[in-house]
């Protein structure tokens, strides 16, 4: 029997999605908000949550809170109210979620990628989640094992923004955000058909988180 999405796989998906969204946001504007990048990069060090919400969940809100930008990013594509948007934070999404597949193939640089987030997690509890030397960091081992793939997202946007190192840096940061977010769908029973099959289900649980964070 096949079984339709669950809340958490439409928590995870609504993480791949935001962060994606956020790649864009700042390859062509410069910035996003630290908030928003403290949440990403909180995402990425959880390493052994409780629940998928407490990936997600940080300072004094909540998972469905937290992911707003990604769930409407979402709801979006859905309803194609998409097609005028930039589609560049679409194409992050597939990129995304074929690195997660090559990724999840290879125990040894999954555990090369594991001990390098525990560090950039030790380094933070010394520092903030968003302090350059944290991002500096997890950039380094994003470098040192996505980007060492096949396949590489190529990131649109402001040459003047990305020749930047703190904003190329964040960007690293995001993407490898997204694609941890990309690893706990899959790790739920999270599958590209579902986007096809189950399109209303996964509206469904992104209302009621919706409704949640309201």
């Amino acid at each position: 029997m096949i079984k339709t999405p669950t809340r958490d796989q439409a928590i995870a998906l609504a993480g791949v999605f935001q962060a994606c969204q956020l790649v864009d946001k700042l390859a062509r504007t410069g910035s996003i908000p630290i908030a928003q990048l403290s949440i990403e990069i909180n995402s990425l060090l959880e390493q052994n949550p409780t629940s998928t919400e407490a990936v997600f969940s940080y300072g004094d809100h909540h998972a469905a809170s937290n992911l707003e930008l990604g769930i409407e990013t979402i709801q979006a594509l859905f309803r194609d109210k998409y097609k005028n948007r930039n589609p560049d934070s679409l194409r992050y999404v597939i990129g995304v979620m074929h690195l997660q597949r090559k990724i999840g193939k290879n125990p040894a640089l999954l555990e090369q990628i594991g001990k390098g987030i525990e560090r950039a997690k030790a380094q933070a509890e010394h520092f903030t989640l968003s302090h350059d030397n944290v991002i500096a960091n997890i950039a380094d081992v994003y470098q040192n094992t996505v980007s060492t793939q096949r396949f590489r997202i190529q990131v649109s946007g402001g040459a003047n923004h990305l020749q930047q190192t703190t904003v190329a840096n964040r960007v690293r940061c995001l993407l490898f955000a997204a694609i941890r977010a990309a690893i706990l769908w899959q790790q739920l029973g999270g599958r590209r058909w579902h986007f096809f099959v189950f399109r209303g289900h996964l509206l469904r649980h992104l209302e009621a988180l919706q409704q949640e964070a309201r």
